[in-house]
């Protein structure tokens, strides 16, 4: 699973802005393997959600907008969501220093969350630790 800010040349005219006309954080998240899907995924927000590794330092609340790849799955699904959940540097478990990003309560977003659930399948029961639980 990779991280990675865009290319400064990559176009962003439909990445929505923030309050006080900010724009938020664009970050591509490329997920190779269903068990890195698994390990970010984060079923417990209502409208779905996933980690994403970083060393940049968010507040809970804050704008961030993924290009989010999955395993098998030639599509870039865009996600302008908000920051609801950090794990810091250095924290407890050695878990990856990161932000919990929760989608949101729209129809494509509902369309990722089905095809998370629909590539994850039986693994959704697992109770194999996470990064975020």
């Amino acid at each position: 699973m990779n991280a990675v800010p865009p290319p400064s040349s990559a176009p962003q005219a439909n990445v929505p802005t923030g309050p006080g006309g900010v724009r938020p954080s664009v970050i591509q998240l490329a997920i190779k393997e269903k068990a890195a899907l698994f390990a970010a995924y984060i079923p417990l927000f209502k409208t779905g959600g996933i980690f994403v590794p970083t060393t940049r330092e968010y507040r809970l609340g804050d704008n961030v907008y993924v290009l989010i790849s999955l395993p098998d799955d030639p599509q870039r699904y865009p996600v302008a969501g908000k920051v609801a959940w950090i794990t810091p540097v250095r924290s407890t478990a050695n878990r990856t220093q990161g932000v919990g990003v929760v989608f949101p309560e729209d129809e494509k977003s509902f369309q990722l969350k089905m095809r998370i659930e629909q590539i994850l399948g039986a693994r959704l029961g697992s109770d194999r630790p996470t990064q975020t639980i």
